[in-house]
């Protein structure tokens, strides 16, 4: 009786051994996860030529930001989509007038090459006009859109397709948009858009900016549902009077990045997309943690939108920085799990600190380093061969 025990027990032990191989050589032969561990470095493809650019501003936007959204989303031993990108760098951003930039001064540079004064909108001191990278890649073919959750007419986004002395000039700065030529556009800032008649308007005349954009060939919507219905051709999404507000009709920003890049993907040239989270800044400006971890976090599942984009795509380059820090943040104690962070301020504005940049995609490596915020725009031009630039334009 004790042998035929034994025997069995034997038996069971073999054809679980036997299981156990078969699924492992299963398991092998099985294709790897398109998605890395959650802490994993996403691996580079190799530097073949680039055909598209996604560059991802985060406003404001300092180390101990991204820390904070990591922490109080993550704990310690998380890492957030940005944290991920294998390529990192610095960016010192004073302005041309100041050490301490603006984010007219600093999109300028990040999208011309150029240093001005703070307050000017891609345009040089003496008012030259300055060429940026979005505008001389649609000289080549690219096709070219700007998402924020700001007004449109912000800064950040006027900087790479208008032109003008003083950044409040939104209702100036909405009229060269709708001129542009730039195909996806999505943000706030319908007031900027629409004639003083209308309650809601922030214009001073009778121009009605929407039906000039129809006229252009933008199909206008202001609404999720609106935006997702749209599948191809130009398109200005304006979908709150002002600066979005995380209500129940706006896309995220995620939602508009995603819809940027489908729309823009089919140029046969490639393409330029900018994508800020605006208000990474706003909750710095008025020193509040849960603000700026809410629209840190926001930002990087926009991030993640251009990372998986390009993993696929393999011919993408993706950068993730900032004009400047805002604030002055610092994480001076708190909890591993990050329930419970104290955080140190020590300004209301701007700072002076370098800000970080990320690298994922062919020739990220370019941007490892300690660079100027001019040398961005620089180091894509001789990527997609664009020459002369930076350069002026007198009209």
């Amino acid at each position: 009786m004790h042998f035929k025990i034994m025997r069995y027990s034997s038996r069971v032990v073999f054809v679980g051994l036997a299981a156990l191989l078969i699924l492992h050589c299963k398991a092998d032969s099985q294709p790897q996860p398109l998605t890395p561990p959650p802490t994993a470095t996403y691996p580079s493809p190799p530097d073949t030529q680039i055909r598209n650019i996604i560059l991802f501003i985060g406003d404001g936007m300092g180390i101990s930001h991204i820390t904070a959204g990591r922490l109080k989303s993550l704990g310690a031993n998380g890492r957030l989509h940005i944290d991920r990108m294998p390529v990192t760098g610095l960016l010192i951003n004073h302005a041309a007038d100041n050490l301490i930039t603006d984010s007219a001064a600093g999109a300028t540079a990040l999208a011309s090459g150029f240093k001005t004064n703070n307050a000017m909108i891609s345009l040089l001191p003496d008012n030259t006009r300055a060429v940026t990278i979005l505008e001389a890649l649609r000289e080549k073919g690219f096709a070219a859109g700007l998402v924020a959750t700001s007004s449109i007419t912000h800064a950040t986004p006027a900087c790479f397709a208008a032109h003008v002395p003083a950044r409040k000039m939104e209702p100036e700065i909405a009229a060269q948009l709708v001129e542009s030529g730039v195909e996806v556009m999505l943000g706030g800032g319908r007031a900027f858009f629409i004639p003083e008649e209308d309650s809601a308007s922030k214009r001073s005349d009778d121009l009605n900016l929407i039906e000039r954009a129809r006229q252009n060939g933008y199909r206008v919507v202001q609404n999720r549902e609106e935006l997702q219905k749209i599948s191809e051709g130009r398109v200005l999404g304006l979908f709150n009077d002002d600066e979005m507000r995380n209500e129940p009709h706006e896309p995220t920003l995620a939602e508009m990045a995603a819809k940027a890049i489908e729309l823009l993907r089919g140029n046969a040239n490639g393409f330029f997309l900018m994508v800020e989270g605006s208000q990474i800044d706003w909750g710095a400006h008025d020193n509040l943690l849960d603000y700026v971890v809410r629209e840190m976090l926001a930002f990087d599942e926009a991030v993640k939108v251009g990372l998986e984009f390009a993993r696929e795509d393999r011919r993408t380059l993706v950068l993730v920085t900032a004009d400047h820090e805002t604030g002055g943040l610092a994480i001076n104690d708190g909890s591993l799990d990050g329930k419970e962070l104290e955080a140190g301020w020590t300004s209301g504005h701007h700072t002076g600190q370098p800000v970080p940049i990320f690298g994922y995609g062919p020739h990220s490596l370019r941007f490892t380093g300690v660079h100027d915020n001019t040398r961005v725009p620089i180091i894509l031009a001789e990527l997609f061969g664009v020459e002369p630039f930076p350069r002026i334009r007198r009209e």
